[in-house]
């Protein structure tokens, strides 16, 4: 992980692109492009980056979040890709629940509609295309916000919280998955390793996609340190952060609340 843990709250017209520094202006288009690349191979994309641990992780998020079955409950699920996260709270839940996934890629939305057509949830589930800073929804819309491997990406992530908290009804949940810093020294020494030098070249073989898997493994060593992060909830308005590693710390899950 790098030592370079700086809020990417951006604030001159150059921030990061994995270890590239690129026009501010034209990260997002950058981003976009590498998910218009992987979405249909987005699953097999989060099993190589994870060893296909994102599914044990994405379970632990939805037993934290523990929402509640008998009785109206609202999620959006930020960049949400073809709906991991939404699929499991609706089956975590009653009939009353409802979910949207909002996500700023065009095609990561059509894959997930195609995941979910013909489905008993779809009728619980709506596909909106927004960017995580500038959320096309009113304050207090939601009783829960959850990202997974999507904060890494945004552009101005301090943006991106206080949107989050804005769109949080009172005593509505933030809880975010997301890779984060090892903290077993020879997992550290593994991981990195598996990073840097299998990655990369296993989305090549598989997706033949090596750059694109190149940005995201350099987009989780940009990614800040669990504390870090939680002072940045901190920041953002949210109370009672607190977060939970996984695996040794590869991946975290932020919490917190907005009272």
């Amino acid at each position: 992980m790098t030592d370079d843990n700086t809020p990417k709250s951006v604030t001159s017209d150059t921030t990061s692109f994995g270890f590239k520094q690129v026009r501010a202006a034209e990260r997002q288009a950058l981003v976009n492009n590498v998910f218009a690349r992987v979405a249909d191979r987005y699953d097999l994309m989060n099993d190589l980056m994870s060893g296909g641990l994102h599914r044990l992780w994405k379970d632990d998020l939805i037993a934290w979040l523990a929402p509640p079955k008998d009785r109206p409950f609202r999620l959006i699920d930020v960049a949400g890709g073809t709906g991991d996260i939404a699929r499991r709270f609706l089956n975590a839940t009653g009939p009353q629940a409802t979910a949207v996934i909002c996500d700023i890629s065009a095609e990561m939305i059509e894959a997930g509609r195609r995941r979910f057509e013909g489905t008993a949830l779809a009728g619980r589930l709506s596909f909106v295309q927004g960017n995580a800073e500038t959320l096309p929804f009113p304050d207090r819309s939601f009783d829960a916000y959850t990202i997974a491997f999507g904060i890494r990406n945004v552009t101005d992530r301090a943006r991106a919280l206080r949107e989050a908290y804005r769109v949080l009804r009172p005593g509505g949940r933030f809880l975010c998955l997301e890779f984060s810093e090892v903290q077993a020294p020879i997992l550290d020494d593994i991981y990195e390793l598996y990073s840097f030098h299998v990655i990369p070249r296993l989305g090549e073989v598989v997706a033949g996609e090596r750059e694109a898997y190149q940005y995201l493994v350099e987009s989780i060593a940009r990614f800040p340190d669990q504390d870090t992060f939680a002072d940045e909830v901190r920041a953002a308005g949210f109370s009672r952060v607190q977060y939970r590693n996984l695996t040794g710390g590869i991946a975290a899950i932020h919490s917190g609340w907005r009272l």
